[in-house]
C-alpha cells in the first residue's frame, strides 16, 4: 500500500492513515480521494486490522477540498464514503483545523479526538456553497438539528471545548496528547474481538435508522450469530 496523498501503516492491529498534503493543509483532492477508496477497500480484506486511526500530517487535519482543479468533480472526490463503509471501528485524531470536507471526513469515523487548538466547521456557504461530503446528513444525527443549522447556515468554525460541549467530538486534549490518547484507545479497542466489534458497530449504526422493536430484534439477532463464531471462543478464553 504506497500512496502519495495518504501515508498507511499497521501498529499491531491497529491501522495508521495519515493525510499526506501537509504543504496545502491536507486539502483534499481527486488524487487523495481515489486513494482513500483504494485503501478502505484493501483494509477490508486485511482481517488483521481491528481498528483504523485517521489524522493529518503538520498542523491541520484537513482544510477541506481542494479547489484548484474545480473540474475534477464533486461526486468523484468524495472521502467521507469509503471511511464510512469500513467495517471496523475508526477514530479520527483531529490534530487540527478540520474544516469543509475536512470535518465530514471526521464525521464518518466513529469517534473523533480533538487538539485543544483545532476548529471544525463546514463554511461552504460562505463560498456559495453546500455541504457535499455527507456534512448536511451526519452532522444532524450527532449534534441535533439546531446546532447542525446554525452551523451550516452561518458557516463559522467551532472551538475544540465547544465541539466538545456539543457532542461533535469525544474528547479534547493538549495536542502532544493527542497521538499516544488515540493510540492507546485504539490498542484497548484492538484487544476485543473483531467481529464483535463489527457487529457493535452495525447495531449502533442500523439500529439508530429502525423502530426500537426492530432495532432490539437487529441486536438480538446480531447477538445470537455472534455465538456460533470463533470471536466468541476467543472471548472466553
Amino acid at each position: 500500500m504506497s500512496y502519495q496523498t495518504l501515508t498507511y501503516q499497521r501498529a499491531g492491529q491497529v491501522g495508521i492513515i495519515t493525510l499526506n498534503r501537509p504543504e496545502v493543509n491536507n486539502a483534499i483532492n481527486l488524487e487523495m480521494a481515489q486513494a482513500m477508496a483504494d485503501l478502505c477497500s484493501e483494509i477490508n480484506q486485511d482481517h488483521e486490522v481491528r481498528v483504523v486511526t485517521i489524522t493529518g500530517a503538520g498542523e491541520a487535519f484537513s482544510v477541506g477540498t481542494d479547489w484548484s482543479r474545480p473540474s475534477e468533480g464533486i461526486e468523484l472526490q468524495s472521502v467521507a464514503t469509503a471511511v464510512s463503509k469500513l467495517n471496523c471501528p475508526v477514530i479520527a485524531a483531529i490534530n487540527g483545523d478540520a474544516l469543509g470536507q475536512g470535518l465530514e471526513l471526521a464525521l464518518a469515523c466513529d469517534l473523533r479526538i480533538a487538539a485543544e487548538i483545532a476548529r471544525l466547521g463546514l463554511p461552504d456557504i460562505t463560498s456559495t456553497l453546500i455541504p457535499f461530503d455527507g456534512g448536511t446528513q451526519r452532522l444532524p444525527r450527532l449534534v441535533g438539528r439546531a446546532k447542525a443549522m446554525e452551523m451550516v447556515l452561518l458557516g463559522e468554525p467551532l472551538s475544540a471545548r465547544e465541539a466538545y460541549r456539543i457532542g461533535l467530538v469525544n474528547k479534547v486534549v493538549q495536542s502532544e496528547e493527542l497521538l499516544p490518547v488515540v493510540n492507546d484507545m485504539a490498542q484497548r479497542m484492538a484487544a476485543s474481538a473483531p467481529l464483535a466489534l463489527r457487529y457493535a458497530k452495525e447495531a449502533i449504526y442500523k439500529g439508530s435508522e429502525l423502530t426500537l422493536e426492530q432495532g432490539l430484534r437487529l441486536e438480538t439477532d446480531l447477538y445470537t450469530l455472534l455465538q456460533t463464531t470463533e470471536d466468541r471462543a476467543e472471548g472466553i478464553t
